[in-house]
């Protein structure tokens, strides 16, 4: 451990860290110097404490609490400098030990800089309460920060919990690379085996991993050679990991990469992690780092991102997550059939749904286990629960619920029993509300005493006051009102008699002051003043006060100020006050987090399923919106370009073998390879796909090679590259593989690639894959190709007004047209060097140019009976114009009047999107607002939006057409007030000439 922080010492480069580490000795875990002013390591001083606590966790940073900051010595401080941007204690003086430290305030903000940077922290707390003056306080380790696990010790407001950080192992084996992922937080682990060199660097592009460690078994490589990467297969794995610092490990890679997590983390022996893998057998192949790269599925400069069009761009987070890895990792056949099944049903809802409340499951579990979760989680917590509850009684959600749990045990690896889940959801969220104060309540009032500043009782007791019910802390809370009115009577009698004689004394300015003051940084309220005293003692009201007054003093018993006084009745009861109720709030809630610990399982469950839940639904709004369909690939478009909005240019592709593909320089032959890998992509996770209409094979892999790059780091030129995934590809692709390749062998000399080429076509043709392979090399048409089932498809072109422009349609047939003149003139090279190379191209190829060329709820509150009717209402009064128009067109179709509520905390289902509705909204004066939209999720959203509307409830019905929708909004804005409804737009009914019956 101590040459494993000696490396790191060598990697600060801060002048400031350098002259520090030169202080350092490496004889023990703090490299603190004995014989350095404060380097005393005898046993009883604190600074034998700390190398206590290091030891325990001797790879880990160590923060230590003295009084109001968190101090660190020896090489942890150094730390702390080099990466947290803090100065050294005693600046750089060479007698003394590096020292450094931040401010209690400021800890979050030093955890965060020190885990981003890869450290683990070890924070130790000191024993709060009364201590004798000059004896040592009481430490403990209170928790860790990991990167992607922050420190929750005390935690009283909500905290932003990144995705966990896993430790990540590779290893080899005959099927071929092996990712093993362990996560600390959660004890879990996976193995995924059988992965190609390309799928594996993809995982680690996309993983915040924690630790990288590589097995033994990689370090011979198939060639026989002992030097990872010096030929063909793991070139590309020795370039990403040579970048990143990792360990080596040897043995079982299972069992001895869980060893490695139990001692970087320091869990006993004893501690176990359960198996979240899901069998990868009948699974497509995880997607290559080129494929995933050149469709947006890896955020990639300049290539258009798949995860911004299947996504509102308000849906971000935990199901945005879930989406990228399900399409870096498509799902077995059933997992996918699921799931689009599922989309097709939340496509027909009509029903108001759930907000979806997303909470991390790593969050969850590292609350629950601390015994941290604090008020704000366990309302969160019950709002997941409940939101499955209202799925599970909704007759279309309950469908829709019961289809999302198989999807969610591949996600999770928990197999649960649907029927187990609701029971479950209904006991913990019972238990939750008995225990837990919920918004409405209104019996836990802060205390108020006239003679004592409001904001100490505001700080005081909001930490704890609002998190239980009183029914559970009833005795704690007649005592915090007792201990209260006990502390408003010392100060009555200890300091108002001193205030009430200085306010009688008129001296002039400069004369005596005092008042009663709230100490906010030593949660004290203390008499402040000067010039009090009497010169001379006559036994005047008040002399007698003055005399029981004695300096205030801080926790390590020092003076607070001159001007600071306190007496020994106001300290008793400033005591008893704060021992009053709080540590029985925290003892409940770290109770209920110890009860709801063996209920994790069905938490972490429920959870992702709502994410799961919550990122389907945004998907098949987003796809309504597009006007994508469910997965010939007929009329495909573009992902990237909006066909809502007319900016797609069509193409109908029936694939049944190999095309090999000719078209002119931005004819879209890069962009109908991107557009068929996404759709194809789309189609075999179950999700919508930007055509008309789909028919798509459940491929086992995808594959799409695009432009290569070369590789200094590795030695290797754009073609060696460009090869190196063409081996990737061949030896990887299947009869029901998809493999789209752009442009082959584009980077090296044109005679020697056009025969490269057409061999790697030969070869994909007898393989029997279907894909497309594009080219430019024209050249491939004259080799005599040895292929039974590979057809010619070009991108078409039109001659305009004396020039050759791309029609981007596929056709039959081979385009030698590239247009490369005018994309260059286009892209502004001069026009002389244009002139010349025409010239040149006449003079080679004259000879051969050619042309061608819901359920029903009961009543039970005001505004309930509001919905009822305003709801009979709106129904008579749209009914009966309807009847009217219809009769007048003569048609029997008569459509019906169907409202559907939208509560607080639901929103409107999919179906809406690009539908016609007429809404009314309710506010919370009874008022009625009638509006109509195409969009009413962004209205719903546009009105909630606004202060004081966080909770509108609505409702809507669909018609057909928006002229309908005008008239019939004109229509209930006139009518609603002649029923006895109040509106806010009344006179928007004066807009139109319609709206009377």
């Amino acid at each position: 451990h101590i040459m494993w922080w000696k490396e790191r010492m060598q990697m600060c480069k801060k002048p400031s860290t350098v002259h520090l580490v030169k202080r350092l000795i490496y004889s023990n875990l703090l490299g603190v110097d004995p014989n350095l002013k404060n380097g005393n390591l005898k046993e009883g001083t604190l600074n034998w404490e700390m190398l206590q606590f290091k030891s325990k966790f001797p790879r880990e940073v160590l923060l230590c609490r003295v009084g109001d900051f968190y101090e660190a010595i020896g090489i942890d401080a150094c730390i702390l400098v080099e990466y947290a941007g803090l100065n050294p204690f005693g600046g750089l003086r060479s007698d003394s030990i590096p020292r450094a430290g931040c401010p209690v305030m400021n800890l979050r903000q030093t955890l965060d800089d020190l885990t981003r940077s890869g450290y683990s922290v070890c924070i130790v707390e000191e024993v709060q309460g009364p201590t004798q003056a000059r004896s040592r306080k009481g430490r403990f380790i209170s928790g860790h920060a990991h990167p992607g696990s922050p420190y929750v010790f005390g935690l009283d407001h909500d905290l932003d919990f990144p995705e966990p950080m896993p430790v990540v192992g590779i290893s080899r084996s005959a099927k071929g690379y092996s990712i093993i992922l362990v996560l600390e937080t959660m004890k879990t682990f996976s193995v995924e085996d059988g992965l190609t060199e390309e799928a594996l660097v993809t995982k680690l592009r996309t993983c915040h991993y924690h630790h990288l460690l590589l097995h033994t078994s990689l370090r011979r490589n198939s060639s026989g050679t002992c030097r990872w990467g010096e030929f063909g297969e793991g070139g590309l794995l020795w370039g990403e990991c040579s970048a990143r610092h990792f360990e080596w490990f040897e043995g079982d890679p299972v069992s001895q990469l869980l060893f490695k997590v139990k001692e970087l983390y320091g869990f006993d022996d004893q501690v176990t992690f359960r198996n979240v893998t899901v069998s990868s057998e009948k699974r497509p192949r995880s997607l290559h780092l080129g494929t995933a790269t050149q469709i947006g599925a890896i955020p990639t400069e300049g290539i258009p991102c798949l995860l911004k069009v299947l996504l509102p761009s308000n849906c971000t987070g935990l199901p945005l997550l879930y989406v990228r890895d399900l399409l870096l990792n498509p799902p077995a056949y059933e997992i996918a059939s699921i799931i689009q099944a599922t989309c097709r049903l939340m496509n027909n809802v009509t029903c108001s749904i759930p907000e979806f409340t997303c909470v991390s499951p790593a969050k969850l579990v590292k609350l629950l286990e601390l015994r941290e979760a604090n008020h704000i989680e366990f309302c969160r917590i019950k709002s997941v629960l409940d939101e499955i509850l209202q799925m599970h009684r909704n007759s279309d959600l309950n469908k829709i619920l019961k289809l999302l749990m198989d999807p969610t045990w591949v996600a999770t690896g928990l197999k649960i029993d649907f029927d187990t889940l609701v029971n479950e959801c209904e006991w913990i969220s019972a238990r939750i509300g008995k225990m837990i104060f919920l918004d409405g309540e209104n019996d836990q009032k802060i205390s108020y005493h006239p003679i004592i500043p409001n904001d100490f009782f505001e700080d005081m007791e909001s930490p704890w006051k609002g998190r239980v019910k009183r029914i559970h802390v009833e005795e704690a809370f007649a005592e915090v009102e007792r201990a209260a009115e006990a502390l408003s009577l010392a100060i009555s009698e200890d300091f108002l008699p001193i205030i009430s004689r200085i306010k009688a004394t008129t001296a002039p300015l400069g004369g005596p002051k005092g008042e009663v003051v709230y100490a906010r940084e030593h949660e004290a309220v203390w008499f402040k003043g000067k010039r009090f005293a009497p010169v001379a003692w006559a036994g005047t009201p008040g002399e007698e006060q003055i005399k029981q007054l004695r300096p205030a003093i801080d926790s390590k018993g020092r003076k607070v100020g001159l001007e600071w006084f306190t007496t020994v009745k106001v300290e008793d009861a400033l005591t008893r006050y704060h021992e009053a109720a709080k540590a029985r709030v925290l003892e409940l809630l770290r109770g209920l987090s110890a009860e709801l610990q063996t209920k994790i399982n069905i938490l972490i469950f429920a959870s992702m399923l709502l994410v799961i839940a919550k990122a389907l639904f945004a998907h098949v709004s987003e796809g309504r919106r597009r006007k994508w369909v469910f997965p010939s690939l007929v009329e495909l478009s573009p992902y990237w370009l909006d066909v809502a909005q007319g900016s797609a240019v069509h193409n109908t592709v029936d694939m049944k073998s190999l095309f090999l593909l000719t078209g002119p320089n931005g004819g879209g032959k890069s962009s109908l390879l991107r557009s068929i890998c996404a759709a194809a992509l789309l189609g075999i996770c179950g999700f919508m796909v930007p055509a008309e209409s789909a028919l798509i094979p459940h491929f086992d892999s995808i594959m799409l090679h695009m432009k290569s790059y070369d590789s200094p780091a590795d030695g290797k030129s754009s073609f060696q590259i460009e090869m190196s995934e063409m081996r990737s590809i061949i030896t990887g692709a299947t009869s029901r593989s998809l493999v789209l390749i752009d442009e082959i062998c584009r980077g090296t000399e044109t005679a020697k690639g056009t025969c490269i080429a057409g061999s790697i076509v030969e070869t994909l043709d007898k393989i029997g894959c279907l894909g497309i392979v594009s080219t430019h090399l024209h050249g491939i048409f004259t080799l005599g190709l040895n292929t039974k089932n590979a057809i010619c498809k070009a991108m078409g072109t039109e001659y305009v007004d004396g020039k050759t422009k791309p029609t981007w349609k596929l056709i039959d047939g081979i385009c030698r047209e590239s247009l490369a003149f005018e994309t260059a003139q286009k892209e502004g090279i001069p026009e002389t060097i244009i002139r010349r190379a025409e010239e040149l191209y006449l003079s080679i190829h004259s000879k051969d140019l050619i042309t061608g060329g819901c359920p029903k709820i009961e009543s039970t509150n005001e505004m309930e009976v509001l919905h009822k009717k305003v709801e009979s209402a709106v129904t008579i009064v749209c009914q009966k114009k309807l009847k009217e128009l219809y009769k007048q067109k003569n048609t029997s179709k008569l459509p019906e009047i169907n409202c559907v509520a939208i509560l607080p905390g639901e929103q409107p289902p999919p179906s809406t999107i690009g539908a016609s509705s007429v809404y009314v909204l309710f506010s919370t004066d009874k008022k009625l607002y009638v509006g109509e939209t195409d969009d009413l999720e962004g209205r719903v959203r546009a009105h909630r939006s606004k202060e004081g509307m966080q909770k509108a409830s609505f409702l809507y019905f669909v018609v057909p057409g928006k002229s309908l929708a005008c008239q019939l909004e004109t229509l209930l804005i006139n009518q609603l007030p002649v029923q006895g409804f109040q509106l806010v737009n009344r006179a928007d009914g004066k807009h139109r000439n319609f709206g009377t019956l």
